[in-house]
């Protein structure tokens, strides 16, 4: 009976702490209701029932359905958060941006949205048609890719050239297949670093791999880098390091075919 009883005590503990997250509830909000292309908007709000050490999910909208931001925002000690957006470069849209939040503990998310009124910077023609290949290009984004011979971590650096606006990089194997997709969304416009690890099912491939970098509403700011692998590994400059090899190789037989010849001269 005393087991039954310690059981059900037990049982009944466990309630409040395991409903605890189920009952996460997020609460967002902004004083911006309608701004200009160019203005930023600061959303803030409060969780509670959650753990406060994990971050809150911020996406945001465009109104074509496009996913301008997605960071991650911590919350302090009194469950509050906050974030001030930046507009896309180079403007926002015209038209309505929705702003949800999330936590892995909620089960529901907070919402709110914003009004773009007046003349976007945003041009038409520099959205192509699928498949057109009609980008429009604008230089400023530069990256760089650092590794050692036999590794197989890549890392890229580079400068963005806006903060809150996501980068994508996209890595393709020498016959054009897609092999990788990374994305970050840098806080400020300082220098960035990341790492790419190769080897793997979809690193099979030897030869030159291109890794692309594009930030900005239809990429408008892109740069790409190329590096060679060959069995899943960097392999630098393997031309020039391969045409080396060679030469000693040549150099070696010929020093052998000569000391091959002299042996075989009879004395007189």
């Amino acid at each position: 009976m005393l087991k039954i009883t310690v059981l059900a005590l037990l049982a009944v503990s466990l309630i409040p702490v395991s409903s605890a997250f189920a009952e996460g509830n997020i609460e967002l909000n902004t004083d911006q209701d309608i701004i200009k292309p160019t203005d930023t908007v600061l959303v803030y709000g409060t969780v509670s029932g959650v753990t406060d050490y994990i971050p809150v999910k911020l996406t945001v909208l465009a109104p074509d359905g496009e996913i301008v931001f997605s960071p991650d925002v911590q919350i302090d000690d009194n469950g509050e958060f906050k974030r001030l957006i930046h507009h896309p470069i180079p403007s926002f849209k015209i038209g309505i941006y929705t702003v949800v939040v999330n936590h892995e503990d909620a089960e529901n998310s907070a919402r709110i949205q914003f009004t773009v009124t007046g003349q976007s910077l945003v041009k038409e023609n520099q959205v192509p048609a699928p498949g057109t290949g009609d980008r429009k290009i604008i230089p400023g984004l530069e990256i760089s890719a650092i590794a050692m011979e036999g590794s197989d971590i890549i890392t890229i650096t580079g400068t963005p050239v806006s903060r809150d606006t996501a980068i994508t990089f996209t890595i393709y194997s020498p016959t054009g297949n897609l092999v990788s997709v990374e994305q970050i969304t840098p806080q400020t416009l300082n220098p960035f670093t990341v790492e790419i690890k190769t080897g793997g099912p979809l690193w099979t491939e030897d030869g030159v791999y291109t890794i692309t970098a594009n930030q900005g509403i239809a990429s408008e700011f892109q740069d790409s880098v190329e590096v060679e692998i060959i069995d899943g590994k960097v392999i630098p400059e393997f031309g020039t390091i391969a045409a080396m090899i060679l030469v000693v190789s040549i150099i070696s037989i010929i020093v052998v075919s000569a000391k091959s010849k002299l042996s075989i001269m009879p004395r007189f």
